[in-house]
């Protein structure tokens, strides 16, 4: 297996927007497009988690106080408080991380989810990254990171290549001295969360993200966690702003990780795995020449290249569907298109849509 090592010292990557996020896809112009780019689950969040939301606002006047949350999430994970860290989303915890800790060679797993790199930047630091090929699967060869290494990131699964690497392999990154960083956003959309290593504590410098945003339709809110070592939790914890969860994100973080919201998430990780299965199904059959699935996918995404993806992505818009572009991912190029999971019959009528862009791209 063969993986590409590349180094910028500069603080801008020219050839790659870090900070372009799906979301931009769906308000760019004010359209109303049926949403394949954002990796949130539609229909979220459900009516019970609306009204507990909206039930915290009566303690507006208050200030959050995280501690019941905080020993919820703790409890859903069987860890000890002190290794859970409330944070505004995942993104938050990306920025502490670049911030807090006092690393000289960090390194990201690339394609992957951009913010981790340019959190990094912001900091100051210069970013290795360590490309994953598409000719091997985009599967992680641990021997290609480079020893030196004092911060390693990787997202498990990956997004946007919906990869799920065995936990055995990410393990193997582990160092005495390095920061190893699992993004497991997607992982509660993984049936059985099989590869996490969320509720491990014998992984030296393991930090593991979790997002609540994903699974529960919660982006506008903000809820994440960060779980690591109570020292690693307490450097992150002093860089943060005081009060940074507010108390309806705090609510949701609780009521989320209750015994019937994790069997309401599990039931949909079947769900999604079920519509992915549909919507890989109809690319594989529709097939055009130059269109590759990128298999087996994981999480609630699909990576697929299709020839001439620009202006396909442009006759998709005008068909009314908005898809993420694949080209702002390091490791990535202009060829890459990502789909976000959707219901049966959202996926035929975008199957459709893209039979009719990827002919007139073709013209």
């Amino acid at each position: 297996m063969h993986t590409d090592r590349a180094h910028d010292h500069g603080p801008t990557d020219r050839a790659h927007d870090l900070r372009h996020h799906g979301d931009v896809e769906v308000r760019d112009d004010g359209a109303q497009l049926i949403d394949l780019a954002v990796n949130v689950r539609a229909d979220t969040p459900p009516a019970w988690l609306r009204e507990r939301i909206a039930g915290s606002l009566a303690g507006l006047a208050a200030y959050p106080d995280g501690r019941a949350a905080r020993a919820a999430v703790a409890a859903r994970h069987g860890l000890p408080v002190g290794r859970v860290l409330l944070t505004a989303g995942a993104a938050e915890a990306f920025v502490l991380l670049a911030r807090a800790l006092k690393v000289r060679q960090p390194v990201v797993v690339h394609p992957q989810f951009t913010e981790p790199e340019a959190a990094l930047r912001d900091a100051g630091h210069s970013v290795d990254r360590v490309l994953l090929r598409e000719a091997d699967g985009f599967r992680l060869d641990p021997g290609a990171v480079p020893e030196d290494a004092d911060l390693v990131v990787i997202g498990n699964p990956t997004n946007p290549t919906s990869v799920l690497h065995p936990a055995a392999a990410i393990t193997q990154l582990a160092r005495p001295g390095r920061t190893l960083v699992v993004d497991e956003a997607f992982m509660d959309a993984v049936p059985g969360e099989r590869e996490a290593l969320a509720e491990r504590t014998d992984v030296p410098g393991l930090v593991v993200l979790r997002s609540l945003t994903k699974t529960w339709g919660l982006a506008g809110l903000r809820i994440g966690y960060v779980l690591a070592a109570p020292e690693t939790i307490s450097e992150l914890e002093r860089a943060q702003p005081l009060w940074p969860v507010s108390t309806p994100a705090l609510a949701a973080a609780e009521a989320c990780v209750e015994p019937h919201a994790l069997a309401e998430a599990a039931h949909a990780a079947h769900r999604v795995a079920a519509d992915r299965a549909h919507l890989v199904a109809g690319l594989t059959e529709f097939a055009p020449d130059g269109l590759r699935v990128m298999e087996p996918a994981e999480g609630p995404f699909v990576l697929v290249r299709v020839p001439n993806a620009v202006a396909v992505r442009r006759h998709l818009r005008d068909l009314g569907f908005a898809v993420r572009r694949g080209d702002t991912f390091p490791g990535l190029g202009g060829e890459w298109l990502r789909l976000a999971v959707r219901d049966r019959a959202t996926v035929n009528r975008f199957l459709q849509a893209l039979d009719q862009a990827v002919t007139l791209a073709g013209r």
